[in-house]
């Protein structure tokens, strides 16, 4: 068995792990802060995420879909949230959560596959790379030898960001799961057997960085109940491992919304707030809630305009929520322009690659041209 095939057998199992680089660095700084990025999968629809309520545009390009302006969860005299959103609030009085309109790319591309290749890659439109921004981050400012792993993916066996060669990432469904699976090696098996001593050096890997992430915490957090607060407690249990890692990704599927949006989108926006609210209540017990900074991001937006289906289509611009113990709330960007709009869609105001800039420079202090290719300008979303 070779290890690409085994690999593909962990993957069904719910684990798969990168060969981890051979030289890290033993004193890389910044990696003590956590990174935790939050995938909405199929291009959450930002309008009615992140409402205009004041625009009467709006409404008209939405007669079905629009939320309704006494329903809305009002940010100022402009701009609210869905109500399912409504666990949010607090973070938003607190000052600790920022909202960035506006978000994309030039030429944008309205395939799922390739516009989550982009966002994943950091790369240009027409630009095809095969590492992640995550990895080609940690290539260029290797995290501590000490870490347990670079990054854990939660939810999901795409490792995204954390793709390519040299990072050492592990994807799991399960924390419960993935310590059963990493138990299973037994080197000595594989005595006088080349090819599965090879097998079984990588599951001593996967055993290595599972003993690292084993997290027993008692968590006082309720946390909510379905896939999505799964991945939450999970992640709360990675970062409370004594080991560490330096960034965690987590994914919300079913934001493809091109049929009966309403109940589906009300829905799993609930899920995102409760499992945000959540995640800071275990982050706050781990004393992590200021050195954690969370961001969320999808491939791209709906459009502006509702179709025939109660639904909406794949978009352009989009809104995205950023907060932390050390984030500087309020909102970012630029509201959207409804009347203004490019072939049906919405102008970006700001390139998805500045909120990377902001993590990579601001929050871990790591050149971000050595990952992104360029620079890209932050955004004054933290508190020094």
């Amino acid at each position: 068995m070779r290890r690409r095939e085994f690999l593909k057998l962990s993957s069904a199992a719910g684990v798969a792990v990168l060969a981890p680089r051979f030289a890290l660095a033993q004193g890389a700084s910044g990696y003590e802060n956590l990174l935790v990025l939050v995938e909405l999968k199929g291009g959450n629809d930002g309008l009615n995420t992140v409402v205009p309520y004041a625009d009467r545009t709006y409404y008209s390009l939405r007669p079905r879909l629009a939320i309704k302006r006494d329903e809305v969860l009002q940010l100022d005299a402009r701009t609210g949230l869905h109500p399912s959103l409504a666990a949010l609030m607090p973070l938003w009085q607190a000052r600790e959560l920022a909202i960035v309109q506006g978000v994309g790319y030039p030429r944008p591309n309205l395939s799922h596959f390739r516009s989550i290749e982009i966002w994943d890659t950091a790369s240009k439109s027409e630009e095809y790379l095969a590492d992640g921004w995550l990895t080609r981050a940690f290539a260029a400012r290797p995290v501590p030898r000490r870490y347990a792993a670079d990054g854990v993916v939660i939810g999901s066996q795409d490792l995204g960001p954390l793709a390519g060669t040299g990072a050492r990432a592990i994807a799991l469904a399960n924390t419960a799961q993935f310590q059963r699976q990493a138990r299973m090696a037994q080197p000595a098996q594989a005595r006088g057997n080349s090819a599965l001593s090879h097998v079984m050096k990588v599951e001593m890997d996967v055993a290595q960085a599972a003993a690292g992430l084993r997290g027993n915490h008692e968590f006082k957090t309720d946390f909510p109940q379905g896939a999505f607060g799964n991945a939450v407690k999970a992640a709360a249990q990675v970062i409370a491992s004594p080991s560490g890692v330096a960034a965690v990704r987590l994914s919300l599927n079913g934001f493809d919304t091109h049929v009966n949006q309403p109940n589906v989108h009300a829905n799993l926006l609930k899920q995102l707030g409760e499992g945000l609210a959540a995640l800071k209540s275990a982050l706050v017990e781990l004393g992590r809630w200021d050195r954690t900074l969370v961001m969320t991001y999808a491939e791209f937006g709906r459009r502006p305009q509702e179709n025939g289906s109660s639904g909406t289509d794949h978009g352009t611009a989009n809104a995205h929520f950023v907060t932390g113990g050390r984030v500087r709330g309020g909102l970012y960007g630029q509201a959207p322009q409804l009347d203004r709009l490019e072939n049906g869609n919405l102008a970006y105001a700001i390139d998805f690659r500045s909120l990377y800039a902001t993590a990579l420079e601001r929050w871990w202090g790591v050149p971000a041209a050595s990952a992104l290719g360029a620079r890209f300008e932050t955004l004054d979303v933290l508190k020094a």
